[in-house]
């Protein structure tokens, strides 16, 4: 299973803020730390605010924390926020996608097996177990 690069910086950005749950952390300071677009990083923010998985404060001292511990936020839920819309194969999709075999196929339900065990593995683990070591202070 392949997780698409929106779920990937997502993830790394909460393993960052989960090493300091006080602290505020900015897009900026997130993508240079990353390398990563600014931009995007932005809209993944986006997303994680409008779950509730972290709170985003503006002006001085602003920036994203999260809204939880990290010992209440489950990678399967997060995984599923952020690969939302991202179907494992086409035919996954809610229209069902374009595939001339559907009727007869048996490999989707496989699929939707193989999915469904790779989340609830995740599920058994928290965003405490994978924070990142706090980053080093210049």
């Amino acid at each position: 299973m392949r997780l698409t690069s929106f779920t990937d910086y997502g993830l790394r950005m909460l393993m960052r803020m989960a090493s300091a749950p006080k602290r505020a952390f900015s897009t900026a300071e997130l993508a240079a730390e990353f390398q990563l677009s600014r931009n995007h990083l932005a809209k993944i923010m986006q997303r994680l605010a409008r779950a509730g998985l972290i709170e985003t404060r503006r002006g001085g001292g602003g920036g994203a924390v999260l809204a939880r511990p990290a010992e209440e936020i489950r990678l399967g839920s997060v995984v599923r926020l952020l690969e939302q819309d991202q179907p494992l194969v086409e035919c996954l999709g809610t229209d069902g996608g374009n595939c001339v075999i559907d009727a007869q196929c048996r490999l989707k339900i496989r699929f939707r097996s193989a999915e469904a065990a790779f989340l609830a593995d995740l599920d058994r683990s928290t965003l405490a177990d994978v924070a990142l070591a706090p980053a080093p202070t210049a």
